[in-house]
């Protein structure tokens, strides 16, 4: 979704949104019934289902429970996965964060958003080290490419106000409670650092620290791994609640980012990346790794 995308008069698209609105759509049209019907029942404007289905306002607890009674849909846990994601969609719509600060987030802003509610975070990583992990050094070291190599280069930030917003997001993995950190890297991000030996010695030895940590876990993909579709981007699956409950996936690719927002599709990538962690280092084979590469350099 596209910053122009986001808006609609006065109204506001939501990734939880989205999701909750494609839930009750899905349950509407597999009952049969039309937006007109659904909007009598609410006593309410057609254009006010259209905009629920499409995650563009936040829903009440007491149109879910109607609209479910009018869908024949009686499953408490079906009930209530609706109503949990209607609640923190509210949060999210209402919340004010540190991130509403830092102009230069820019599509990212959203995505801090939803990192700085989650309680887990499982990351796939064939290009920079993440960012959850990264050092002062390594983001500036990222910075200094020319304008087009890389995301992060692409707004100018004299005030180092990037490198700022992005410690800002690391401090989720020290609070209580910390988030939950499953990331796997391939094994050329660590063999080609920016910045030179002095950065990638201070981020290796970040990684190692960071890695005992009892709430994160971090392997590498080896070269002889094999081929997967990962190689084709990264991804973040993001959990608010029990594993699968109602995790959204951001991926990106060379100057694309997408939002994964269906139950399906979120758990379509939540099996490759359980192929590609399988297919991994163990965390201490991954350790052994980092302290042999930290030695070479």
């Amino acid at each position: 979704m596209t910053p122009g995308q986001a808006r609609q008069g006065n109204s506001t698209s939501s990734v939880l949104g989205r999701r909750l609105g494609a839930e009750l759509l899905k349950l509407r049209t597999a009952a049969g019934f039309t937006q007109p019907q659904a909007a009598k029942v609410l006593s309410s404007s057609i254009a006010k289902i259209a905009k629920m289905e499409g995650g563009w306002v936040p829903v009440r607890d007491p149109d879910i429970r109607a609209l479910c009674e009018l869908y024949e849909v009686h499953d408490p846990a079906t009930v209530g996965k609706l109503l949990e994601l209607a609640r923190i969609d509210r949060e999210r719509r209402k919340a004010k964060g540190w991130w509403d600060d830092y102009t230069t987030l820019g599509v990212m802003q959203e995505y801090v958003n939803l990192e700085n509610a989650a309680t887990a975070i499982k990351a796939w990583q064939p290009g920079f080290v993440p960012g959850l992990l990264q050092t002062p050094e390594y983001v500036g070291a990222l910075r200094e490419f020319p304008a087009g190599t890389t995301g992060l280069a692409r707004r100018k930030d004299p005030d180092g106000e990037f490198i700022t917003a992005r410690l800002a997001r690391q401090q989720r993995l020290t609070e209580t409670p910390p988030l939950s950190l499953r990331t796997v890297i391939y094994e050329a991000v660590l063999r080609n650092f920016p910045g030179g030996p002095k950065t990638a010695r201070g981020q290796l030895d970040h990684l190692v620290t960071m890695a005992q940590l009892p709430n994160i876990t971090l392997q590498v993909f080896p070269f002889g791994g094999g081929p997967h579709q990962g190689l084709n981007g990264s991804f973040n699956i993001i959990s608010f609640a029990e594993p699968g409950a109602m995790d959204v996936v951001y991926s990106e690719s060379p100057f694309t980012q997408t939002w994964v927002e269906g139950g399906e599709g979120a758990a379509s990538y939540d099996e490759l990346f359980e192929t590609i962690a399988g297919r991994s280092l163990s965390e201490q084979d991954t350790l052994s790794f980092l302290h042999t590469l930290r030695k070479e350099l």
